[in-house]
């Protein structure tokens, strides 16, 4: 196998090293794509220092070298790739060494165009285990058995009961079918759940096949500057940004004629029952948008710190 493993890198200069020598371990990696974000820390020092110590990384930072969010720089980084699999991770999390146990063998299948796992959690401090355990715990992030390929898709989308799901740090993807058959790639005016919306997407065109279900082949790094948890939790209701995120799956499902209109009434109730949800918040929507789809430039201005929280609950 020859994987290129992408990692958007964003803030990261305490965390990016462990990210790295995580991927470094495995023999099946080909390379390692860093996508400097326009890091407000040290990060792209860090990385530069990282390219220079070894020969499989390749470091890119977007052309007018600005931010442009996790979906983009992963889009620029899988188009720098050369390997014939993609896989991701998230600069503060890491992998595992069974990271590819299960792919080795399934990928010599043909018709297996990605293979998932199970991710792992841990708090790099106790001011982070105290801030969000009740979101995260020590449960594993998984699909809870075994399925089809075909059930992936209406699995993700909650039609198949308790089905679970996977994250994007444990997802390899053959890079001809990925590119061959996802356009977009991911979408980058989201700026929260840009992932989930591009699984999804990723399940209906391509056949997804469960690897190691059952124990951690990576882990999710929880800080107090994590990405998607910046943002007080207990004070933004959770319903307005999921609430975007289906109003996208929504339009796209629209496009797609082969998509059964079952699936897509479903799609519509869900869509729905977040708009219903979120509507005590009304008052806040323009700000809440402004935040989940702007550019960063205002999240430095301090959207993306406290003084955003208080102004919600003032």
């Amino acid at each position: 196998m020859r994987i290129s493993v992408v990692i958007p890198v964003y803030n990261a200069e305490k965390y990016i090293h462990q990210a790295v020598e995580s991927v470094l371990q495995f023999d099946e990696v080909h390379e390692i794509i860093l996508i400097e974000d326009k890091s407000p820390d040290n990060a792209l020092r860090v990385c530069e220092e990282l390219a220079q110590k070894h020969s499989k990384i390749k470091l890119y930072q977007h052309p007018d070298k600005e931010n442009h969010g996790a979906g983009p720089s992963r889009n620029l980084g899988i188009e720098k790739s050369t390997g014939d699999f993609v896989a991701f991770l998230d600069a503060d999390d890491y992998f595992l060494p069974n990271r590819f146990d299960a792919e080795k063998e399934l990928f010599k299948n043909p018709e297996v165009e990605g293979v998932y796992g199970a991710l792992g959690v841990h708090y790099y401090s106790e001011k982070a285990k105290e801030q969000y355990y009740k979101l995260f715990r020590d449960r594993l992030t998984t699909v809870y058995k075994r399925h089809s390929p075909k059930d992936v898709f209406p699995g993700l989308l909650h039609m198949l009961g308790t089905f679970g799901l996977f994250s994007i740090d444990t997802l390899t993807i053959r890079r001809e079918s990925l590119m061959k058959k996802m356009n977009p790639l991911f979408k980058g005016h989201l700026r929260l759940h840009e992932d989930t919306e591009f699984l999804f997407r990723l399940s209906y065109y391509l056949d997804l096949y469960p690897g190691i279900l059952d124990k951690a082949i990576a882990v999710r790094g929880v800080h107090e500057n994590n990405r998607i948890t910046k943002v007080d939790l207990r004070v933004i209701n959770p319903a307005i940004s999921r609430a975007i995120l289906w109003h996208e799956v929504d339009l796209w499902s629209q496009t797609e004629s082969n998509i059964s209109e079952d699936v897509k009434i479903h799609i519509k109730r869900m869509h729905r029952s977040f708009e219903i949800a979120k509507a005590p918040m009304v008052k806040q929507w323009g700000m809440i948008i402004k935040y989940l789809f702007t550019d960063y430039r205002s999240i430095r201005s301090g959207l993306y710190n406290i003084n955003f929280r208080h102004s919600l609950i003032s």
